[in-house]
């Protein structure tokens, strides 16, 4: 059997407009394009080999409620926000409620299944870099898309010192592992075609997907580094700093209490939260077999 699908993606993380496993942002719901081999093993069971490319988004400028006064005026200040591109390569074993007990020519009308599986996706992290840097110089990326894993953003490439929230962190994989999992219904639409609604989740074992995780840094261990200091803390960009220290650098820092200085309680991310991304999928299939048989015995 070969299949296309069509697919709806969200986001559930450290960007979401709240806190918990369940907020997303509806309004950031990206498309995404798959295409799938499958091979049916016995009346319920198949396992299925497809790829998947499509978009996560997040942004608490745009999903925060500043009135939240609780916790949604702390992610609107916090002003990150970011866009993933995903590719996804996935291995999933699904089960039948329903068994085909015949052959594909009488197979059932409709059945729910559920599935699970492995999958491999490349990914990439990237915002816009604002106009100026923190000294209002302009950046050379500006209105850009820029990667944000080579920047260290949380200070991975940096040299923290102990004592340090973020002391001994280390850059994150672009190639990721997750378990995808979920039920759907597949309708038999005639003798070759079928079509199949899926919900699905991916448990990832990264909280990066928005390169949000951790503690904020002293902006001074990014040394000369003008983009990882503005992509880093972006408080600044729609509140006025109001507080000013000396970075390890030497030079003087404004920002917005609780933003972008080393400090137990200035967190950026919760890396206790894994990120999570959810696919609705509306998929077509072909059933290869049945026309294969038909040939073969007229």
């Amino acid at each position: 059997m070969i299949g296309v699908s069509l697919n709806a993606l969200n986001y559930y993380g450290d960007l979401s407009p709240r806190p918990g496993s369940f907020s997303t942002d509806i309004s950031f719901t990206r498309p995404a394009l798959g295409l799938e081999f499958s091979h049916r093993f016995g009346p319920r069971y198949a396992l299925t080999a497809s790829f998947m490319y499509g978009t996560l988004k997040g942004s608490d400028n745009e999903s925060a409620d500043q009135g939240d006064l609780d916790n949604g005026i702390y992610r609107y200040q916090r002003n990150l926000s970011f866009r993933n591109r995903i590719k996804e390569l996935s291995v999933v074993a699904s089960f039948d409620l329903f068994p085909n007990s015949a052959t594909y020519i009488s197979r059932v009308q409709w059945t729910p299944y559920g599935f699970v599986g492995v999958a491999g996706f490349l990914h990439n992290p990237q915002a816009l870099a604002p106009a100026t840097d923190l000294n209002n110089n302009p950046l050379p990326e500006a209105g850009e898309w820029v990667d944000l894993q080579p920047l260290g953003t949380e200070g991975q490439n940096a040299q923290l010192q102990a004592g340090d929230m973020n002391q001994g962190i280390k850059p994150y994989k672009k190639l990721q592992v997750a378990i995808p999992f979920g039920l759907g219904a597949r309708f038999r639409l005639n003798e070759i075609l079928d079509f199949s609604v899926e919900l699905g989740f991916r448990y990832l074992f990264t909280d990066y997907i928005d390169d949000v995780s951790r503690n904020y840094v002293d902006l001074g261990v990014f040394g000369n580094d003008a983009l990882a200091k503005a992509m880093s803390y972006r408080s600044s960009e729609i509140v006025t700093p109001t507080s000013t220290y000396t970075g390890r650098d030497g030079q003087n820092y404004n920002v917005v209490p609780g933003y972008g200085s080393e400090y137990p309680d200035n967190i950026r991310g919760s890396k206790n939260d894994r990120d999570i991304y959810m696919v609705t999928t509306f998929k077509l299939t072909y059933i290869l077999g049945k026309t294969f048989h038909r040939a073969k015995f007229r």
